[in-house]
C-alpha cells in the first residue's frame, strides 16, 4: 500500500511510519518542521526514515490548500493516517490560531484529499483532552464530551465531527482515536517525561502541577504504533444497531469510529517521578504548585473497543517505558551532557 502519515517527523508520526516502513509499506510523510519545539529532533527522526528506500518526505504545511491538494492528487494513497496537529493544551491558550490553522483547517484538507482521491480509510488523532470537564472515569467513547477545558480539546473534538460529517456525506471510512499521554524515546521536549528528566540530570527544580495528584494514563509508544497499525489495518464499518433515537457518540450510521488508546492502568504523578528518579539515579527537587488552566485532573482510558474490534493490547509498565525512554536521552543527548559536566 501507499500511506500518507501526516506529522511524520514528529513523536508518534514518525513511530508510526518506521513501523510501516519495516513491514513493507510505501510512506510518504508529510511534516511541517514547525519551530514548536527544538527542530533538531524532527530533523533526527527524518534522518532515520531517510534511510528507508520505500519513504520520502514532503515539507507542507496542512493548511496550504494548493499544495495539499497537489500532493492527493500525485500521490492516489490507498490510506492515510493523520497524526499532524499543533499540541499541547497550555500553548493553546497562549496561541489560539495556530490551533485553528492546523487542527482545523489542516484537517479540512486532509478530509478533502481522501474525499476527492478515493482514500479506503482515514485514521486521525484525537486526544484524551477531549473529555474536559468529564469525572465518571474510565472515559469511554461512549460518554458525551461536549465541555472541552482548553482550546487544544475543543479542536480535537471539532475534528471528530468533521470526519463524522465526511463518513456520513461522502461514505468515507475514518477512526478517530484518542490518545492518552503518549511517551518513550524521542518523545517531545515539552512532556512531562522530557522535561523532568532533562532537570533531574542538570539539577534543577522540576515544576509538578496540581501538588502531584495528577493521574495520568501514561501509554508506551510501542503500544500506541500497534494500536494505530492495527486500526488502520481495520476499515471502520457503520453500525448496524446504532439508534438515532439513542444514538451513541462512538459508533454512527456512517462508516465512522471512535476509540481510546491508552493503557489502562492510571499511574499518580508522584509514582512516575519516582520512577524517573531511579531510573536517573538522582532525586528531584520539587516546585508543588496548583492545577494549571486547561488541565485535568485525571485520565483513564477505557480501551474495551479498541480491544475487542482489533486486539489491542498495551503491555508495557511505566517501569521498562520510562527506562527505555531514560536510556534514549542519555544516549541522544550524550556530547551535551558531557559538555555540561
Amino acid at each position: 500500500m501507499k500511506i500518507l502519515v501526516t506529522g511524520a517527523a514528529g513523536f508518534i508520526g514518525f513511530f508510526t511510519a518506521k513501523q510501516l516502513l519495516e513491514r513493507g509499506e510505501t510512506v510518504i510523510g508529510l511534516d511541517n518542521f514547525n519551530d514548536y519545539y527544538d527542530v533538531s529532533l524532527k530533523n533526527a527522526r527524518a534522518g532515520i526514515l531517510d534511510a528507508y528506500e520505500n519513504f520520502s518526505m514532503v515539507r507542507i504545511d496542512l493548511a496550504d490548500r494548493a499544495a495539499m491538494d497537489t500532493l492527493f492528487a500525485k500521490e492516489k494513497f490507498d490510506k492515510v493516517v493523520h497524526l499532524a496537529a499543533q499540541a499541547g493544551v497550555r500553548y493553546s491558550i497562549e496561541n489560539p490560531h495556530a490551533y485553528i490553522d492546523s487542527n482545523i483547517v489542516g484537517t479540512l484538507h486532509i478530509l478533502e484529499g481522501c474525499r476527492h482521491n478515493g482514500v479506503e480509510h482515514l485514521v486521525y488523532a484525537s486526544s484524551s483532552s477531549v473529555y474536559g470537564a468529564n469525572t465518571a472515569m474510565p472515559f469511554s467513547v461512549h460518554q458525551n464530551v461536549d465541555h472541552p477545558l482548553a482550546l487544544y480539546g475543543a479542536t480535537k473534538k471539532a475534528n471528530e465531527l468533521m470526519a463524522h460529517t465526511y463518513s456520513n456525506l461522502y461514505g468515507l471510512p475514518t477512526t478517530g482515536l484518542r490518545f492518552f499521554t503518549v511517551y518513550g524515546p524521542f518523545g517531545r521536549p515539552d512532556m512531562a517525561l522530557f522535561m523532568f528528566t532533562k532537570n533531574i540530570i542538570e539539577g534543577k527544580p522540576i515544576d509538578v502541577f496540581n501538588y502531584g495528584h495528577h493521574r495520568r494514563d501514561f501509554t508506551y509508544i510501542d503500544d500506541i504504533v500497534e494500536g494505530v497499525i492495527h486500526t488502520m489495518d481495520h476499515t471502520a464499518t457503520p453500525n448496524e444497531d446504532w439508534d438515532a433515537a439513542d444514538p451513541d457518540p462512538g459508533t454512527s450510521m456512517a462508516p465512522y469510529r471512535l476509540y481510546n488508546i491508552g493503557n489502562q492502568q492510571p499511574v499518580e504523578l508522584m509514582r512516575y517521578i519516582e520512577v524517573i528518579e531511579e531510573c536517573v539515579g538522582k532525586k528531584a527537587e520539587k516546585n508543588l504548585l496548583p492545577l494549571q488552566p486547561g488541565d485535568v485532573p485525571d485520565t483513564w482510558a477505557d480501551t474495551e473497543a479498541l480491544s475487542n474490534d482489533v486486539g489491542y493490547a498495551p503491555s508495557t509498565p511505566i517501569e521498562v517505558g520510562v527506562k527505555n525512554f531514560v536510556d534514549w536521552y542519555l544516549e541522544f543527548y550524550k556530547d551535551q551532557l558531557r559538555e555540561s559536566a
